[in-house]
This record gives structure tokens, sequence and C-alpha cells, in this order.
């Protein structure tokens, strides 16, 4: 891909401090440890991991809602670390975010019109009658259509699919050139999962928009994205384009994500599926080594636990967290 890079994260460590008791200290809850990765203008890429694997995190201290612990965030060639008020509401401006529950992200007192007015509003962008036009144009780019419709109503009255289109449409009002999702799918009826998902893809686009989709669900990827990074215990352990990931996935974590996708046939259903044992590790106190090595199949004894494993590349531009592949 030719076009520029857009965000750039270098060695991002983000670390929450646990509490205190007088000289004792209980330590850090590592949620993210050492993630680098660039994403390109027009370029939609999909974080995957477990819950509680620090994806989360991530999307968060990319968006300046948590500092990093240690690291670089460089967004248009501008360093995010350490910025002041006004240029950290500038780079908010820059970003739409789409939370994972779209009710609880809405303000229930707020209709619609009032809704997409907010954020224009709050950055002094346009006159009144700009801003009308705006959220018009919007509410149409979603399909929340007739617009006339919709433009009184709350939130309480939209469906879980119209509040989520309305999330949408807000994170896009300020036209952003980042927009990042968390889990935007999670909480919908599996009918209109598919749906948000190809309107996101769509207005990425149509607009040419860097595209951050955080998830757990490893069945969705291949409707969004050019780029599946998968997430375990804090770090990466693969990073491929999409049709490698689902075609020539290498870690045994990946496999395992992909094992555990529900298939609707009844008969392949009862397989034995090769998922391992166990839970993620905490991210208090880690495993030494490789952090997935207590659950893996094919850890190699007298390395995995011992040796952190550097990314190797068995092919181009396919990374893997694994000592399997060091050559």
């Amino acid at each position: 891909m030719d076009n520029k890079v857009l965000l750039s994260v270098k060695d991002l460590h983000t670390w929450y401090e646990l509490k205190r008791w007088g000289f004792f200290h209980a330590g850090y809850v590592k949620a993210v440890d050492g993630v680098t990765f660039d994403l390109r203008q027009g370029e939609a890429l999909t974080v995957v991991g477990e819950s509680g694997s620090g994806k989360s995190t991530l999307l968060k201290t990319i968006i300046a809602l948590v500092p990093p612990t240690k690291g670089q965030i460089v967004f248009e060639g501008k360093k995010m670390d350490g910025l002041r008020a006004s240029h950290l509401a500038w780079f908010r401006s820059q970003v739409g975010f789409v939370q994972q529950d779209p009710y609880g992200a809405l303000p229930p007192f707020l209709n619609v019109r009032k809704i997409l007015e907010e954020p224009m509003v709050i950055n002094k962008v346009g006159t009144p009658a700009e801003r009308e036009h705006r959220v018009r144009e919007v509410l149409e780019e979603v399909r929340l259509t007739p617009v006339e419709d919709f433009l009184p109503k709350f939130p309480h009255m939209l469906s879980g699919g119209q509040q989520q289109r309305l999330v949408i449409a807000r994170a896009m009002v300020l036209k952003p050139k980042l927009i990042v999702a968390d889990e935007p799918v999670s909480m919908l009826d599996a009918s209109v999962r598919v749906e948000i998902l190809e309107l996101m893809r769509r207005i990425q686009k149509a607009h040419d928009l860097g595209v951050i989709y955080i998830t757990h669900d490893l069945s969705t990827v291949r409707y969004f994205s050019e780029r599946v990074f998968i997430m375990y215990a804090a770090w990466f352990v693969e990073k491929a384009d999409v049709r490698e990931i689902i075609h020539n996935t290498l870690h045994p974590y990946s496999r395992a994500l992909l094992a555990a996708i529900p298939d609707p046939d009844p008969e392949n259903a009862r397989r034995y599926r090769n998922v391992p044992p166990g839970e993620p590790p905490s991210l208090v106190s880690p495993p030494s080594g490789c952090r997935f090595h207590p659950r893996c199949p094919q850890r190699i004894e007298g390395l995995c636990e011992k040796q952190v494993p550097p990314d190797f590349q068995p092919e181009p531009g396919h990374y893997v967290k694994c000592w399997l592949y060091r050559g």
C-alpha cells in the first residue's frame, strides 16, 4: 500500500499501578506490553483477542483516554505523548470513537439532532445552518432515513442497530481521519452484525479512513479489514493480512481462536475441537518466556518457558511471536 502512515505506534506499554500499602507495592497490571505497528491512511486493521488480552486498553491509549507508561504514538507525524490541552482537543477531533454498547454511549436526554450537533458545537465547527446540513448529511450516510423522522427521536426510541448507526454517525460528524471501534457489533443481534460492519466498511472506503477494529470474534474480520493482529496477554502474537490469518494460521493461539468459531453444521459441532485448556495468564505476573507456553500443545521444553520469542517472519508480511518458526 502506497498511502502514507497515518498512525505509528512504537514499543507501547500501558501498565496500571496497583494499590500501595505503606512500603508494600503490589505491582502493575501490564495491560499492553510492547506493541508496535503502523496504520496507513485508508487501511482497516483488526485487533483480535480474548477478554482481558489488553485490546481495549490499547485502543484507549491510542486515543489518549489512558496515558502510556512507555513508548511512542505518532499521528500524522505529530507525537501524541505530553500534548497540551489544545493539541489534545485537535487530536480527538481527528478520531471518531465507536463504542461497544450503543445505548450506553448515547446521552438519553438528547434527541438525534442534538447528539449530532454537540461535537460540532464543542469544537466550534460551522454556522448553525452548516451544522444542520452536516447532521442531515451524516444521517443519510448511515441510512437513518427518512432523516425528518429520526431527527426528533431519542435513543430509547431506536432499535439496537439504529442506535449503533447513530453512534457511527456521531463518530463521523467531524470528518475524522481515523475511526476506532471497540467491539461495535458484540451487543447487536446476529442478523444486523454483518450489516453494521459492511456499513462501516463502505464509509471507510468512501472517505479513505484509517480504521482500528477491536473484537474477540475472529469470524467477523473477513468482512472488514486488510490486516489482522492477534493479541494474547498484552502481546501481538501474530500479524498478517486477513487471507493469511484465515488460510495460513501459524501461532498455536491463533489456531485455537479459529477452532473456537462456532460451526453451523451440527455434524461438525459433534467433532472434537483441539482448543487448549486453561485460562489466559494474569497480567500482574505473566509467565516467563512465551506467555502462551502454559497452555500450548506445541511448546518446546527448555525454550518456550525461559526465553521471550522475537517476531519471526516466515512469510513476507506475516509475523509470528513463536519459537516454532525460528528457522
